[in-house]
């Protein structure tokens, strides 16, 4: 049935997710209030309260970050400091953005922004090229497998639109992420404060043939077939009313991760193993006969099972169990990440305990070599490390299905996160030998 695909294309029901990074000062906050602005997605309003914080400042013309940067810290430094959601549409496709922070340390910040995000945009200085920070965001857009990847060289107007200085940076960036097992990129030379490139074509690089950042965003491909997928569904809530009306009622819900769930369909319920088939669906107060991802709804089965919430109902190929999980993670927090560690695992709407076994490499961006003998990993650091949980997982690959192949480490002690995780292999790299481990310790897991 026509229902169960996300609509792909370029119809003005399509949704795009992406997110913006760069490093300090390349001008992804002036680039997204560009963005918003030629496309006439700003209120009369705001851009009225912009051109008034602008001439306090002494600026002759509205300084388009200030649409983006709406922290106090943000606008008084001239930098990104969390991730700014915005969401404006087209006639041809809605947006969710996320502009997410260049500076090293929050980079922790550019992982929640692009961890649901179908395209990533990395802003590049035409001056400066591709620096460590470069690297370091389209590393994050290739381990969270972002689908779409857009270079950005902006400031062109500073290097006099000079076409080999695009080039150069082109390739350049186009040779590391392929490296990283990324795709598709497109490379799009603009000059967000001037507006060259962004929403309508540059008359001074007319030595540029490729579409405005503005016609890809509304042209790429987005969107996947859930009837291509397994079907996915995270326990949430146990509904149990117990009334006269609905005596014997019992109910999952949550959210379909992925794939798509129809009566009759045979299940099996992770970590058990229990099989059975689904019953009924109901979502917004009537039954349907199936049900696709994303959509919220209400499983019941076949057999009364023990099902409770953070288990995971599958259709089709199933994850197979385990409390031993090998990882690529992103460091997020201030406190290093050491083998030895207890910590909590979240995934999906399961929380277990967890200990980490080895902290196996530590990923070097510069070079993508696989660095061994670390002793842990610090704030912002790629690696790959050993788990070991106290109960049974079923987590796909997160090659294979974003959703539920990632997962959190937290603090147990005061319920801060700490790492991102992202089961299996993030990318092709250089291995080296050995590396440190931790004496299982049986008391936590």
């Amino acid at each position: 049935m026509s229902t169960t695909s996300t609509t792909v294309g370029t119809s003005a029901t399509s949704l795009l997710r992406f997110a913006t990074a760069g490093s300090v000062d390349d001008g992804k906050s002036t680039l997204v209030g560009r963005l918003l602005h030629d496309s006439k997605s700003v209120l009369a309003d705001q851009l009225e309260a912009v051109e008034h914080a602008s001439r306090s400042r002494g600026q002759e013309a509205p300084d388009l970050a200030l649409l983006t940067d709406g922290l106090r810290a943000e606008r008084e430094q001239g930098i990104t400091i969390d991730v700014a959601y915005r969401y404006f549409a087209t006639p041809r496709r809605r947006f969710i953005l996320a502009d997410t922070p260049g500076h090293v340390q929050y980079t922790r910040n550019m992982v929640t922004g692009a961890s649901t995000a179908e395209l990533a945009v990395v802003l590049v200085d035409a001056r400066n090229g591709v620096v460590e920070q470069t690297r370091r965001h389209a590393a994050v857009a290739a381990l969270l497998r972002v689908p779409h990847v857009v270079l950005a060289v902006n400031k062109m107007d500073l290097v006099d639109y000079a076409e080999p200085v695009f080039a150069a940076i082109a390739a350049e960036f186009t040779a590391y992420a392929a490296s990283l097992g990324v795709k598709d990129v497109l490379a799009v030379p603009i000059s967000a404060l001037a507006g060259d490139n962004v929403v309508e074509p540059s008359a001074q690089m007319d030595w540029y043939g490729g579409p405005t950042l503005l016609e890809h965003l509304e042209t790429v491909p987005v969107g996947s077939d859930p009837g291509a997928e397994p079907a996915r569904f995270p326990v949430q809530y146990v509904i149990r009313p117990q009334t006269e009306e609905h005596p014997d009622y019992r109910g999952y819900a949550g959210q379909l991760a992925s794939g798509v769930l129809r009566v009759g369909d045979p299940v099996t319920v992770l970590p058990s193993g229990h099989t059975t088939t689904v019953a009924a669906i109901d979502a917004l107060g009537r039954e349907t006969d199936l049900a696709w991802a994303p959509q919220s709804v209400t499983v019941r089965l076949a057999d009364d099972l023990d099902v409770s919430r953070g288990d995971l109902i599958t259709a089709g190929a199933s994850p197979a169990p385990t409390k031993d999980i090998e990882a690529t993670v992103s460091h997020l927090n201030e406190r290093p990440l050491r083998a030895g560690d207890k910590v909590l695992l979240k995934h999906t709407t399961r929380t277990v305990r967890a200990l980490v076994k080895e902290i196996t490499y530590r990923i070097d961006i510069d070079t993508l070599e696989q660095r061994s003998g670390t002793e842990g990993l610090n704030v912002n650091d790629i690696g790959h490390v050993k788990l070991r949980t106290a109960e049974p997982l079923a987590l796909d690959d997160y090659t294979d299905n974003r959703r539920t192949g990632s997962f959190l480490l937290i603090d147990p002690a005061d319920g801060t996160t700490l790492t991102a995780g992202m089961a299996g292999e993030a990318f092709a790299t250089v291995r080296t030998d050995g590396a440190p481990g931790a004496p299982e310790e049986e008391d936590w897991v």
